[in-house]
């Protein structure tokens, strides 16, 4: 079936429907620079709210299986492909692409001059729109883009973090997440590493976190706008200090909110898995999976880091150190507080999927233990 892509400034993109049949969608549409990991990114909490536009013109031609589960379900809301393919051409699928998008109820399109779209969107900004059948009019499409919620002021953590409690046993230190959307890879390097883990909804007030006598206190990645999360900033604010914490991707922007600092939204977002990030406490460059549309203010309020040196942060909670920096665009990719125990990361350490590069960041957060 003929369909097209609608953004909320006007543009059509057309293609022909696949994946669930007959469903249409909505939502913030942007792009995924990752060659493969198809599976993993649309099971990444983080993506809710979000149509995914792929920029690799070949998607679906490996399968997919349940080791790449990223979560127990899709989380985003349609899926934009140049072409897509049903293959199984891998000895661990356990199914085609499309079928699955199909059986998930997960609305795609192919057939997209997808290159046309990326450039648009890193030109004008990732935007609201929609996937619609072609028998669709355009000012019916467009009237139901523009009721769509826009992304900042978005509190979408709250749809995606569990209903009750999750433990899992280990023998070594005991981190308890607030879970805003964690990805099963993070859970699995924490697990590999021996920790008990303990997730919690991330609603949970600070004593209920203590009570559960935290090592350390892990702040997870999930969607939406961290600026719309008060009272989760709120929860953080009362923990620092009492425990160590360290935060990945939205758990960093909460984390530095936490402590005084300013988040601010990106033109497109970082999302794919060959972002480079330069540590400058090793001066290592790493190349590094991301997801996020938000990013950390520099001490001026600035959106650049014009120097590769550690530049520090006054917070209310004492010192804090740039890190992380992103060569792309110079964003904040990492803080360590230096006065209270803490770190963060903009990006995934986990790489599920993409580079392994920085999992030493899971053993360097449980240094914080120590």
């Amino acid at each position: 079936m003929s369909g097209y892509v609608l953004l909320e400034d006007g543009s059509r993109l057309d293609g022909e429907l696949c994946g669930a049949s007959g469903t249409e969608a909505l939502g913030e549409v942007v792009f995924n620079t990752a060659m493969t990991g198809y599976q993993e990114a649309v099971t990444d909490p983080s993506y809710a709210g979000q149509i995914i536009t792929f920029t690799y013109p070949l998607i679906g031609n490996y399968g997919v299986s349940a080791a790449a589960m990223e979560s127990d379900r899709v989380h985003a809301r349609a899926v934009i492909m140049r072409e897509a393919k049903n293959g199984e051409g891998c000895a661990t699928a356990e199914g085609g692409w499309l079928d699955w998008l199909d059986a998930c109820g997960v609305p795609a399109i192919s057939g997209v001059d997808t290159r046309a779209l990326v450039r648009h969107i890193r030109e004008a900004g990732a935007m609201r729109g929609g996937i619609f059948a072609a028998a669709t009019p355009e000012p019916e499409a467009r009237e139901r883009i523009d009721a769509e919620p826009q992304m900042e002021g978005a509190d979408l953590a709250s749809t995606v973090t569990p209903p009750e409690p999750v433990v899992l046993d280990g023998d070594g230190p005991h981190v308890v997440g607030l879970d805003t959307g964690i990805k099963l890879s993070i859970v699995r390097q924490l697990r590999e590493r021996g920790c008990r883990v303990t997730l919690l909804p991330c609603g949970s007030p600070p004593g209920d976190v203590l009570a559960h006598d935290p090592d350390l206190i892990f702040l997870a990645n999930g969607p939406g706008d961290p600026g719309a999360l008060d009272r989760l900033v709120a929860t953080v604010r009362e923990l620092v200090g009492k425990r160590p914490l360290f935060g990945i991707c939205l758990g960093h922007q909460l984390l530095c909110r936490a402590v005084g600092l300013e988040t601010f939204k990106l033109p497109f977002g970082h999302r794919g898995s060959n972002h480079p990030v330069k540590d400058l406490a090793t001066n290592r460059i790493e190349i590094t999976s991301q997801n996020h549309g938000f990013a950390v203010a520099g001490p001026a309020r600035e959106m650049r880091m014009e120097t590769d040196e550690p530049i520090r942060w006054e917070t209310d909670f004492g010192a804090a150190e740039l890190s992380h920096l992103n060569l792309y665009d110079r964003t904040v990719e990492g803080l360590t507080l230096l006065d209270v125990p803490g770190g963060t990361v903009q990006y995934h350490p986990e790489a599920g999927p993409g580079p392994h590069d920085a999992r030493y960041l899971f053993d360097r957060a449980l240094e914080l233990v120590a």
